[in-house]
């Protein structure tokens, strides 16, 4: 029977069975994703249900932790997506880089609450060291500060609270942290552009103004915000006696990784008096290239920005960041609690919890921490750089391929596009989805994708563009080449073959 000595550390004991459990724990993570040759396995939801309705996860004896990490390894682990397989391509879901593991398993044993300095006392300091670099890194001046958070969904949410504080303080009379929302908040709109992520309109209905407090900005053929476009909205909103109070660019849209013009936006956003933030959770990691970096001019304008960590920077989910122009805006949420950071605490003994939205939270921050000061900002913005060429390689392939649609010239490493039968036309670019049998070419593709899946071939991404159904690679991998690009296409084709032959018997 165990004692306590042997489940925590802090004993020889305890400190033995966590190497162990450490150990067994990474081997059993090897041999899962070693071992097999495809991405996914295949499974289906319905037989994933059948094998987990079978075990108790609250039994009321327990057995080794050996037998048990056997058991992950076999029904949850090769069971498992493989992020770090060059054929893992469809979302922005990235293998993880191992110097970034090494700090997970630090911050899981350590177990530092990031709320009160007293509870996180050097791992406090690293986060606001971070944030100091971080905000260099994207040309914040020395009064710049930030958060660390779970991702870009909570960056994003805060940022457009921060925004809606603001605006009721300065603009309506308002605190709303102490009084709530005034009526005039029904007037309150905020801005982005029709290729934005979801998480604009998530925040707007947390936030009590609603989603239709969104108003969405036309874009350009490339998928980036039009400031014409912005123009002649904000004209009308005025004109209808609205109050835009928040304007949101783009750094990396989630389907085709565009960078709205961020400049252009941040003009527009001084001259309306709109806070202006930047969704950068995808595009931000272009801040380490030399090379790349120039797409996101204009970023240092911005009140807030949002950068994912467990993106392009190859961080383990969860890690993200909040980062502030003025640091001063966390006022803007402060709030006070006696046994966490009272009024007249030492400033010398920093409690974060009054800058997030959190109270307990996690010390991601020493992942990238532990990543950048292993790999360097040029070797990091090498990875990243080799994505991106990738991505052109990838889309040369698809342009020169017949029985290929590529429907969009990649800014990062997003490559949209569609298969189409030979000698058939889908119709390109932005146009009715009903058109050149466009919504059969759309179901094919649609069965392509979930057919790649299922045979475990690849894991391939899939969107609509002006309401049809297309394949996307997020070429996240710094391992995946060329060839592997090529061997993905092939595969498509492979399937489009059976579906087709499949589909014809049963017409006949």
């Amino acid at each position: 029977m165990t004692t306590a000595d042997d489940l925590f550390l802090g004993t020889d004991a305890g400190n033995d069975a966590y190497r162990k459990a450490v150990s067994r724990a990474s081997e059993a993570v090897v041999e899962a994703f070693a071992d097999e040759a495809t991405p996914y396995s295949g499974a289906s939801p319905g037989s994933h249900d059948d094998r987990f309705a079978a075990v108790d996860p609250l039994p009321d004896e327990g057995q080794s932790l050996a037998e048990t990490v056997e058991e992950v390894g076999d029904r949850v682990l090769s069971e498992s997506v493989g992020v770090s397989d060059p054929e893992c391509v469809a979302h922005l879901h990235c293998p993880p880089l191992v110097p970034a593991l090494a700090a997970e398993t630090a911050i899981a044993a350590t177990n530092q609450s990031l709320d009160s300095w007293d509870q996180s006392p050097a791992a406090t300091h690293v986060e606001r060291r971070m944030v100091e670099r971080l905000c260099e890194l994207f040309g914040y001046g020395p009064g710049g500060d930030g958060v660390f958070t779970s991702g870009g969904t909570q960056s994003n949410f805060q940022a457009l609270l921060l925004a809606r504080n603001r605006f009721a303080r300065e603009r309506l009379g308002r605190r709303v942290k102490e009084s709530g929302l005034p009526h005039r908040a029904k007037s309150m709109r905020l801005l982005c552009s029709d290729a934005a992520h979801f998480t604009a309109e998530q925040a707007a209905a947390h936030l009590g103004l609603g989603e239709n407090a969104v108003v969405t900005v036309p874009t350009d053929d490339e998928y980036r915000m039009d400031p014409e476009a912005l123009d002649a909205t904000l004209a009308d909103l005025r004109e209808r006696d609205r109050d835009p109070f928040a304007l949101v660019g783009t750094a990396g849209t989630t389907d085709f990784g565009s960078i709205d013009p961020l400049d252009a936006l941040a003009d527009r956003a001084e001259a309306h008096d709109c806070w202006f933030h930047v969704d950068a959770a995808y595009g931000g990691a272009l801040a380490l290239s030399e090379t790349h970096r120039g797409k996101l001019a204009g970023i240092e304008r911005a009140d807030s920005l949002a950068v994912d960590f467990h993106k392009l920077f190859y961080q383990p989910i969860s890690c993200g960041a909040l980062l502030l122009g003025d640091g001063d805006d966390f006022d803007l949420i402060r709030r006070s609690a006696a046994y966490l950071n009272p009024e007249e605490a030492d400033l010398d003994a920093p409690n974060l919890v009054s800058k997030s939205v959190q109270t307990t939270r996690r010390f991601d921050a020493l992942k990238p921490y532990v990543t950048f000061r292993t790999l360097g900002r040029e070797r990091l913005a090498e990875l990243v750089e080799s994505t991106l060429e990738l991505a052109d390689d990838a889309a040369a392939l698809l342009a020169d391929a017949p029985d290929f649609e590529l429907l969009n010239d990649p800014t990062l490493n997003a490559v949209v596009f569609r298969y189409r039968p030979e000698g058939g036309r889908a119709g390109g670019g932005r146009g009715d989805p009903r058109s050149d049998d466009a919504e059969r070419v759309g179901r094919l593709n649609a069965a392509i994708r979930e057919a790649l899946l299922r045979n475990g071939d690849a894991v391939v991404g899939r969107t609509e563009v002006d309401g049809r159904t297309c394949l996307k690679l997020t070429l996240l991998n710094p391992k995946t080449t060329v060839e592997d690009v090529a061997g993905i296409l092939d595969a498509v084709r492979n399937r489009a073959r059976t579906i087709e032959v499949a589909e014809t018997a049963l017409r006949r």
